[in-house]
């Protein structure tokens, strides 16, 4: 990886302007659907996207701001609306499959059943082994069109490592790239001491072991770790740490930061002002890296965010966003390629010519070494936009997208 710092940067300055915020100029138009593709698979000519996901347990009365219930299928929604919208120019069209698993459905039985209606493209919004057993499960079964898999919710890194398969492709940025864009915003800031707090959950653990090799990556240190010790489900049981507690947790640690690890979202939110020091928090709740946030209006972001709003009755959230650009990649592919033949298009996901335009101010292209969406991440507070990742000075001989997450020299991937 070459990550190097630097005070100037015409490579990227061209991309990025002050402040880290991609600045590249480029009409609204531009980063809206051009064309959806070319009929294939159905009877009735449209070309068929399944969506297969776990329905959201209603909101509970604690949290207000709970997953809604359409959480992702509302985003898959607006892509097959924009691609048929545009696709009358074209004589193409598209239909979306959705199929919500419940008790006793396993996500390889829904795919293996979409899979046989002579569906080619699978978006799934399901956990990394659901991801995996989907892969696996479906891999050589298009007797020569191939199913192609866009995973938008399994952050995991080892999906883009050890355990990446040749017929996924990944739209969530993994927590390496999360993490990365955290780390670039706090050397810039020269915010260099960092207080790592890991949750008593599997993830937790992954994102601080993401984030331990982002702040070496990035000579950021960390000056102590802890486990938080409120259990994990504060919020349920209202177990929350007292003001004392929490100061007791944080007495004697010489940091810049607090970084949490808690993707449950059980415990994160209790950490900001119950600290000895007045310090900042990110990670996980506080100061995040995400791919998609109601203040993001740069770019034609608004105008997307207000047809959502129409379509949904309510803010577009990261996930919504993820599975509208997997849905759209299939067709913006299939735009270019004048074909939506899965054969023709499993292969040039991947290729250096794919380009997504998705509302970021840059085209979105897939790593061909991982299968990974390069993309720009926002860092945002809860209320506002901070700033935009790749940082302003952060070079790379292919693109500074590539400064976030795992490089080619890295990879672990072989396909």
């Amino acid at each position: 990886m070459n990550a190097s710092l630097f005070s100037t940067s015409a490579a990227v300055a061209l991309l990025f302007g002050l402040g880290g915020t991609a600045c590249l100029s480029l009409p609204a138009a531009a980063q809206e659907p051009a064309a959806s593709a070319q009929a294939a698979e159905g009877s009735s000519g449209d070309t068929h996207i399944g969506l297969i996901y776990w329905p959201e347990i209603a909101p509970s009365s604690y949290d207000a701001e709970a997953a809604p219930e359409d959480e992702g299928v509302a985003g898959a929604r607006m892509a097959v609306k924009d691609n048929n919208t545009t696709g009358r120019f074209t004589k193409q069209t598209y239909a979306l499959d959705e199929v919500a698993l419940t008790e006793g459905k396993s996500a390889v039985d829904a795919a293996r059943d979409l899979v046989g209606k002579g569906i080619r493209y699978l978006v799934l919004a399901l956990p990394a082994d659901d991801v995996l057993a989907v892969a696996d499960a479906v891999k050589g079964e298009g007797k020569g069109n191939e199913v192609t898999i866009f995973n938008t919710a399994a952050p995991d890194d080892r999906l883009r490592g050890a355990d990446c398969r040749k017929n996924v492709f990944h739209v969530i940025p993994s927590r390496a790239m999360q993490t990365d864009a955290l780390a670039q915003f706090f050397t810039l800031m020269r915010w260099r001491k960092m207080f790592l707090i890991t949750g008593p959950n599997d993830n937790d653990r992954l994102y601080a072991d993401a984030f331990r090799a982002s702040a070496k990556k990035f000579s950021l240190k960390i000056t102590a770790e802890k486990p938080w010790t409120f259990g994990p489900l504060a919020k349920a049981r209202g177990d929350t740490p007292t003001r004392s507690e929490a100061m007791v947790f944080t007495r004697g640690v010489d940091y810049d930061l607090a970084i949490v690890a808690d993707e449950a979202n059980d415990w994160g939110d209790y950490v900001p002002f119950r600290t000895v020091d007045p310090r900042p928090v990110a990670g996980t709740q506080g100061l995040i890296a995400t791919t998609w946030h109601p203040t993001l209006e740069t770019w034609g972001a608004a105008q997307a965010q207000n047809r959502f709003r129409r379509l949904a009755g309510r803010l577009m959230r990261p996930l919504d966003y993820q599975v509208w650009a997997a849905v759209r990649s299939v067709g913006e592919a299939a735009t270019q390629k004048k074909t939506a033949d899965p054969a023709v298009l499993s292969a040039y996901f991947a290729d250096p010519a794919f380009s997504l335009p998705a509302y970021k101010g840059v085209s979105l292209t897939y790593r061909p070494w991982d299968h990974q969406l390069r993309q720009p991440i926002i860092v945002v507070q809860p209320k506002a936009m901070v700033t935009v990742a790749p940082e302003q000075g952060f070079t790379h001989q292919r693109t500074p997208l590539d400064t976030l997450g795992v490089d080619l020299p890295e990879t672990a991937c072989k396909f």
